[in-house]
Protein backbone atom coordinates (compact mmCIF):
# COMPACT_ATOMS: atom_id res chain seq x y z
CA UNK A 1 0.00 0.00 0.00
CA UNK A 2 1.62 3.14 -1.02
CA UNK A 3 1.24 5.16 1.94
CA UNK A 4 2.08 6.13 5.40
CA UNK A 5 -0.82 5.91 6.99
CA UNK A 6 -1.71 3.14 9.51
CA UNK A 7 -3.73 1.00 11.57
CA UNK A 8 -1.62 2.90 14.52
CA UNK A 9 -2.90 6.04 13.06
CA UNK A 10 -6.25 5.33 13.21
CA UNK A 11 -6.36 4.01 17.16
CA UNK A 12 -4.38 7.50 18.25
CA UNK A 13 -6.94 9.30 16.03
CA UNK A 14 -9.78 7.65 17.68
CA UNK A 15 -8.14 8.77 21.55
CA UNK A 16 -7.89 12.36 20.41
CA UNK A 17 -11.55 12.12 19.40
CA UNK A 18 -12.80 10.33 22.21
CA UNK A 19 -15.80 12.44 23.97
CA UNK A 20 -15.41 14.67 21.11
CA UNK A 21 -17.60 13.01 18.03
CA UNK A 22 -20.47 10.45 18.38
CA UNK A 23 -20.11 6.81 18.01
CA UNK A 24 -22.71 6.56 16.04
CA UNK A 25 -25.21 3.70 15.43
CA UNK A 26 -25.65 0.91 12.95
CA UNK A 27 -29.21 -0.12 12.10
CA UNK A 28 -30.87 -2.52 10.03
CA UNK A 29 -32.56 -1.85 7.20
CA UNK A 30 -34.69 -4.78 6.52
CA UNK A 31 -36.69 -2.64 3.38
CA UNK A 32 -33.20 -3.06 1.42
CA UNK A 33 -32.52 -6.27 2.49
CA UNK A 34 -35.43 -7.22 0.81
CA UNK A 35 -34.90 -5.55 -2.34
CA UNK A 36 -31.48 -6.90 -2.49
CA UNK A 37 -30.91 -10.15 -0.88
CA UNK A 38 -28.48 -9.06 1.06
CA UNK A 39 -28.61 -8.48 4.88
CA UNK A 40 -27.99 -4.43 4.57
CA UNK A 41 -27.58 -2.39 7.13
CA UNK A 42 -26.92 1.58 7.43
CA UNK A 43 -24.76 3.47 9.20
CA UNK A 44 -25.86 6.94 10.62
CA UNK A 45 -23.34 8.72 10.42
CA UNK A 46 -25.40 12.01 9.26
CA UNK A 47 -26.04 11.86 12.83
CA UNK A 48 -22.90 12.80 13.67
CA UNK A 49 -22.45 16.62 15.79
CA UNK A 50 -22.11 18.71 13.26
CA UNK A 51 -24.31 16.70 10.81
CA UNK A 52 -21.66 14.74 8.61
CA UNK A 53 -19.15 12.20 8.92
CA UNK A 54 -15.91 14.80 8.31
CA UNK A 55 -16.18 16.33 11.93
CA UNK A 56 -13.69 13.44 12.37
CA UNK A 57 -10.64 14.32 10.16
CA UNK A 58 -10.77 17.96 10.81
CA UNK A 59 -11.36 17.53 15.20
CA UNK A 60 -7.93 15.14 14.56
CA UNK A 61 -6.04 17.60 12.42
CA UNK A 62 -7.05 20.52 14.98
CA UNK A 63 -5.95 18.72 17.58
CA UNK A 64 -2.69 17.59 15.77
CA UNK A 65 -1.10 21.41 15.43
CA UNK A 66 1.63 22.40 16.68
CA UNK A 67 1.54 25.63 18.79
CA UNK A 68 2.90 28.27 16.38
CA UNK A 69 0.06 26.84 13.52
CA UNK A 70 -2.57 26.72 16.51
CA UNK A 71 -1.58 30.80 17.08
CA UNK A 72 -1.77 31.52 13.43
CA UNK A 73 -4.99 29.28 12.52
CA UNK A 74 -6.62 27.44 9.99
CA UNK A 75 -8.06 27.32 6.74
CA UNK A 76 -9.86 24.99 4.24
CA UNK A 77 -11.72 25.01 0.97
CA UNK A 78 -15.10 23.07 1.26
CA UNK A 79 -18.48 22.06 -0.25
CA UNK A 80 -20.10 22.47 2.89
CA UNK A 81 -19.52 19.35 5.36
CA UNK A 82 -15.65 19.82 5.69
CA UNK A 83 -15.83 23.34 6.51
CA UNK A 84 -18.56 22.97 9.06
CA UNK A 85 -16.48 20.47 11.13
CA UNK A 86 -13.08 22.09 11.08
CA UNK A 87 -15.54 25.18 12.05
CA UNK A 88 -16.99 23.45 14.72
CA UNK A 89 -13.26 21.67 15.11
CA UNK A 90 -11.44 25.21 15.60
CA UNK A 91 -14.11 26.76 18.06
CA UNK A 92 -14.13 23.85 20.21
CA UNK A 93 -10.32 24.54 20.31
CA UNK A 94 -9.96 27.91 20.07
CA UNK A 95 -8.14 28.42 16.50
CA UNK A 96 -9.35 30.63 14.02
CA UNK A 97 -10.85 29.26 11.11
CA UNK A 98 -11.53 30.48 7.59
CA UNK A 99 -13.53 28.73 4.79
CA UNK A 100 -12.91 29.08 1.43
CA UNK A 101 -16.04 27.81 -1.01
CA UNK A 102 -16.87 28.16 -4.42
CA UNK A 103 -20.66 29.91 -5.45
CA UNK A 104 -22.05 26.39 -6.17
CA UNK A 105 -22.31 25.66 -2.40
CA UNK A 106 -25.71 25.71 -1.31
CA UNK A 107 -26.74 28.66 1.26
CA UNK A 108 -27.60 26.52 3.60
CA UNK A 109 -24.37 25.08 4.49
CA UNK A 110 -23.01 28.31 3.96
CA UNK A 111 -24.91 29.18 6.58
CA UNK A 112 -24.22 26.33 8.72
CA UNK A 113 -20.50 27.16 8.45
CA UNK A 114 -20.40 30.52 10.04
CA UNK A 115 -23.31 29.84 12.38
CA UNK A 116 -20.20 27.49 13.84
CA UNK A 117 -17.93 31.05 13.40
CA UNK A 118 -15.97 30.38 11.07
CA UNK A 119 -15.10 33.04 8.14
CA UNK A 120 -16.68 32.17 5.03
CA UNK A 121 -15.14 33.54 1.74
CA UNK A 122 -17.18 32.58 -1.48
CA UNK A 123 -15.22 32.48 -4.21
CA UNK A 124 -15.33 31.65 -8.15
CA UNK A 125 -17.25 28.90 -9.54
CA UNK A 126 -15.32 25.65 -8.44
CA UNK A 127 -12.98 24.00 -5.91
CA UNK A 128 -9.86 25.20 -7.58
CA UNK A 129 -10.97 28.73 -7.97
CA UNK A 130 -11.81 28.86 -4.30
CA UNK A 131 -8.11 26.88 -3.46
CA UNK A 132 -6.50 30.35 -4.74
CA UNK A 133 -7.99 32.11 -1.82
CA UNK A 134 -6.63 29.38 0.22
CA UNK A 135 -3.39 29.58 -0.93
CA UNK A 136 -2.95 33.48 -0.63
CA UNK A 137 -4.06 32.89 3.13
CA UNK A 138 -1.41 30.06 3.29
CA UNK A 139 0.95 32.92 1.95
CA UNK A 140 0.12 34.67 5.35
CA UNK A 141 0.67 32.05 7.55
CA UNK A 142 -2.17 30.27 8.32
CA UNK A 143 -1.90 26.29 8.24
CA UNK A 144 -4.20 24.84 5.18
CA UNK A 145 -6.22 21.65 6.21
CA UNK A 146 -7.62 20.55 2.87
CA UNK A 147 -10.66 18.06 2.88
CA UNK A 148 -9.59 14.77 2.48
CA UNK A 149 -5.95 14.45 1.41
CA UNK A 150 -3.69 15.30 4.33
CA UNK A 151 -2.54 12.28 6.84
CA UNK A 152 -4.18 13.60 10.16
CA UNK A 153 -7.93 14.25 7.69
CA UNK A 154 -8.04 10.47 6.70
CA UNK A 155 -7.14 8.72 10.30
CA UNK A 156 -9.79 10.82 11.34
CA UNK A 157 -11.99 9.64 8.90
CA UNK A 158 -10.65 6.09 9.29
CA UNK A 159 -12.33 5.89 12.94
CA UNK A 160 -15.65 5.36 11.72
CA UNK A 161 -14.32 1.92 10.34
CA UNK A 162 -13.07 0.68 13.30
CA UNK A 163 -16.66 1.25 14.57
CA UNK A 164 -18.30 -0.47 12.36
CA UNK A 165 -16.07 -3.41 12.74
CA UNK A 166 -17.09 -3.77 16.88
CA UNK A 167 -20.42 -3.04 15.38
CA UNK A 168 -20.42 -5.73 12.94
CA UNK A 169 -17.92 -8.04 13.23
CA UNK A 170 -19.45 -10.21 10.46
CA UNK A 171 -18.94 -7.16 7.86
CA UNK A 172 -18.44 -8.79 4.07
CA UNK A 173 -19.27 -5.12 2.20
CA UNK A 174 -19.46 -1.34 3.09
CA UNK A 175 -20.39 1.14 0.92
CA UNK A 176 -18.70 4.73 1.03
CA UNK A 177 -19.57 7.64 -0.77
CA UNK A 178 -16.61 8.77 -2.52
CA UNK A 179 -15.58 12.42 -3.68
CA UNK A 180 -11.79 12.93 -3.00
CA UNK A 181 -11.11 9.58 -1.22
CA UNK A 182 -10.50 10.19 2.38
CA UNK A 183 -13.28 8.84 3.65
CA UNK A 184 -12.64 5.66 1.65
CA UNK A 185 -9.05 6.21 1.89
CA UNK A 186 -8.88 5.38 5.78
CA UNK A 187 -12.00 2.85 5.57
CA UNK A 188 -10.20 0.97 3.05
CA UNK A 189 -6.68 0.92 5.25
CA UNK A 190 -8.74 -0.18 7.98
CA UNK A 191 -10.86 -2.86 6.76
CA UNK A 192 -7.86 -4.42 4.24
CA UNK A 193 -5.05 -4.28 7.04
CA UNK A 194 -7.53 -6.01 9.84
CA UNK A 195 -9.54 -8.12 7.11
CA UNK A 196 -8.60 -8.21 3.40
CA UNK A 197 -11.74 -10.16 2.62
CA UNK A 198 -13.88 -7.22 3.01
CA UNK A 199 -15.37 -6.04 -0.06
CA UNK A 200 -14.96 -2.09 0.09
CA UNK A 201 -17.04 -0.08 -3.19
CA UNK A 202 -17.06 3.24 -3.41
CA UNK A 203 -20.05 5.28 -4.96
CA UNK A 204 -19.94 8.86 -6.35
CA UNK A 205 -22.52 10.66 -8.60
CA UNK A 206 -22.60 10.52 -12.64
CA UNK A 207 -22.41 14.27 -12.95
CA UNK A 208 -18.20 15.33 -12.08
CA UNK A 209 -17.16 11.98 -10.15
CA UNK A 210 -13.25 13.03 -9.60
CA UNK A 211 -11.72 10.23 -8.33
CA UNK A 212 -13.91 7.80 -10.89
CA UNK A 213 -12.60 9.87 -14.11
CA UNK A 214 -8.88 9.65 -11.95
CA UNK A 215 -8.77 6.56 -11.43
CA UNK A 216 -9.83 5.33 -14.88
CA UNK A 217 -7.18 7.73 -16.24
CA UNK A 218 -4.58 6.18 -13.69
CA UNK A 219 -3.84 9.59 -12.09
CA UNK A 220 -5.58 12.55 -11.01
CA UNK A 221 -7.16 14.47 -13.74
CA UNK A 222 -9.78 17.50 -13.66
CA UNK A 223 -13.31 16.99 -14.10
CA UNK A 224 -15.34 19.77 -15.01
CA UNK A 225 -17.84 20.58 -11.70
CA UNK A 226 -21.69 20.29 -12.66
CA UNK A 227 -24.84 20.87 -10.31
CA UNK A 228 -25.57 17.63 -8.52
CA UNK A 229 -27.99 16.58 -5.72
CA UNK A 230 -24.73 15.10 -4.48
CA UNK A 231 -23.09 18.11 -4.38
CA UNK A 232 -20.71 17.55 -1.40
CA UNK A 233 -19.08 15.14 -4.12
CA UNK A 234 -17.84 17.84 -5.80
CA UNK A 235 -14.90 19.22 -6.50
CA UNK A 236 -11.11 18.06 -7.46
CA UNK A 237 -9.03 15.50 -6.27
CA UNK A 238 -6.16 17.39 -6.71
CA UNK A 239 -3.54 16.88 -9.60
CA UNK A 240 -0.78 16.91 -7.38
CA UNK A 241 -2.47 14.30 -5.22
CA UNK A 242 -0.16 12.84 -2.43
CA UNK A 243 -2.30 10.26 -0.54
CA UNK A 244 -5.85 9.66 -1.30
CA UNK A 245 -5.74 9.04 -5.20
CA UNK A 246 -2.77 5.66 -4.40
CA UNK A 247 -5.07 4.39 -1.21
CA UNK A 248 -8.15 4.22 -3.59
CA UNK A 249 -6.46 2.53 -6.73
CA UNK A 250 -4.91 -0.06 -3.60
CA UNK A 251 -7.69 -0.68 -1.41
CA UNK A 252 -10.97 -0.20 -3.06
CA UNK A 253 -12.19 -2.88 -4.81
CA UNK A 254 -14.95 -1.33 -7.13
CA UNK A 255 -16.26 2.51 -8.00
CA UNK A 256 -20.12 2.70 -8.86
CA UNK A 257 -21.98 5.55 -10.03
CA UNK A 258 -25.68 6.76 -9.57
CA UNK A 259 -27.50 8.99 -11.56
CA UNK A 260 -29.96 12.16 -10.39
CA UNK A 261 -32.90 10.13 -10.35
CA UNK A 262 -31.44 7.45 -8.45
CA UNK A 263 -29.99 9.61 -6.00
CA UNK A 264 -33.38 11.55 -5.31
CA UNK A 265 -35.18 8.16 -4.97
CA UNK A 266 -32.44 7.13 -2.07
CA UNK A 267 -33.50 10.27 -0.64
CA UNK A 268 -37.17 9.74 -0.82
CA UNK A 269 -36.69 5.90 0.00
CA UNK A 270 -34.33 7.13 3.69
CA UNK A 271 -37.00 9.32 4.45
CA UNK A 272 -40.24 7.18 4.02
CA UNK A 273 -38.70 3.76 4.69
CA UNK A 274 -35.70 4.18 7.43
CA UNK A 275 -37.42 7.64 8.46
CA UNK A 276 -33.99 9.64 8.33
CA UNK A 277 -33.05 12.41 6.22
CA UNK A 278 -30.33 12.34 4.44
CA UNK A 279 -28.86 14.59 1.96
CA UNK A 280 -27.82 13.34 -1.69
CA UNK A 281 -23.68 12.88 -1.12
CA UNK A 282 -25.05 10.56 1.90
CA UNK A 283 -27.45 8.67 0.17
CA UNK A 284 -25.50 7.46 -2.81
CA UNK A 285 -25.09 3.67 -1.11
CA UNK A 286 -28.65 3.64 -0.77
CA UNK A 287 -29.07 4.18 -4.49
CA UNK A 288 -26.23 1.99 -5.37
CA UNK A 289 -28.52 -0.86 -3.76
CA UNK A 290 -31.77 0.03 -5.16
CA UNK A 291 -30.72 0.63 -8.70
CA UNK A 292 -29.33 -2.98 -8.19
CA UNK A 293 -25.52 -1.93 -8.80
CA UNK A 294 -24.50 -3.91 -5.77
CA UNK A 295 -24.18 -7.63 -6.49
CA UNK A 296 -24.14 -9.80 -4.12
CA UNK A 297 -23.89 -7.23 -1.28
CA UNK A 298 -24.30 -10.96 1.31
CA UNK A 299 -23.29 -8.84 5.43
CA UNK A 300 -23.48 -4.76 3.86
CA UNK A 301 -22.97 -1.54 5.47
CA UNK A 302 -23.88 1.23 3.51
CA UNK A 303 -22.69 4.58 5.35
CA UNK A 304 -24.44 7.19 5.67
CA UNK A 305 -22.09 10.54 5.72
CA UNK A 306 -24.47 13.47 5.66
CA UNK A 307 -27.91 15.26 6.70
CA UNK A 308 -27.16 18.72 5.80
CA UNK A 309 -29.76 18.79 2.95
CA UNK A 310 -31.68 22.13 2.42
CA UNK A 311 -35.35 21.44 3.75
CA UNK A 312 -37.08 22.81 0.87
CA UNK A 313 -35.10 20.57 -1.47
CA UNK A 314 -35.56 17.74 0.90
CA UNK A 315 -39.60 18.08 0.80
CA UNK A 316 -40.01 18.60 -2.81
CA UNK A 317 -38.06 15.21 -3.14
CA UNK A 318 -39.62 13.28 -0.92
CA UNK A 319 -43.15 14.80 -2.18
CA UNK A 320 -42.02 12.90 -5.89
CA UNK A 321 -41.82 16.10 -7.21
CA UNK A 322 -39.11 16.35 -9.87
CA UNK A 323 -35.74 18.47 -8.91
CA UNK A 324 -33.88 18.90 -11.92
CA UNK A 325 -30.66 19.99 -11.14
CA UNK A 326 -29.45 20.52 -14.49
CA UNK A 327 -31.63 23.03 -14.54
CA UNK A 328 -29.02 25.55 -12.77
CA UNK A 329 -25.91 24.84 -15.79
Amino acid sequence: MSSEITLQNSFSARERLLRRVRVTPIVASPSLSEVTGGNIRLKLEHTQITGSFKLRGATNAVLSLTQAQHAHGVVGVSTGNHGRGLAYAAKQAGVRCVICMSELVPQNKVDGIKAQGAEVRIVGQSQDDAQVEVNKLVADGMTMLPPFDHRDIIAGQSTVALEMLEQSPDLETVLVPLSGGGLISGIGMVMKTVNPSIRVIGISMERGAAMYESQKKGQPVIVHELPTLADSLGGGIGLDNRHTFAMTRDLVDELVLVTEAEIAAAIRHAYWQERQVIEGSGSVGIAALLAGKIKDPGRCIALTTGQNIDMGVHHRIISGEDVDVTAEE
